[in-house]
């Protein structure tokens, strides 16, 4: 089996890249039309610095784009959440 080229890659992701995209675009004009948002909406920071991050060229854009989303990893998560360990 050969390796795929970046070509191919992205001729069998087009399309589903380009409704994602769309769908993202649309959410957003939903929630301009909504109205204002608070002035530092911290829901609406993340998405920007998300979408800022898929323009990078290099390095792990999902790895990064999931470290915004997500919590810092805090030790004590088990008891802050009252998980027993077995």
């Amino acid at each position: 089996m050969s390796a795929k080229s970046a070509h191919d890659v992205l001729q069998r992701e087009f399309l589903v890249l380009r409704a994602k995209i769309l769908e993202v675009a649309a959410a957003l004009d939903r929630i301009d039309r909504a109205g204002s948002l608070e002035e530092n909406s911290a829901s609406m920071e993340k998405l920007r610095e998300a979408m800022e991050t898929l323009l990078w060229t290099e390095g792990s854009r999902a790895e990064e784009v999931q470290l915004i989303f997500s919590r810092p990893y805090e030790p004590e998560w088990q008891a802050q959440f009252g998980v027993s360990r077995r």
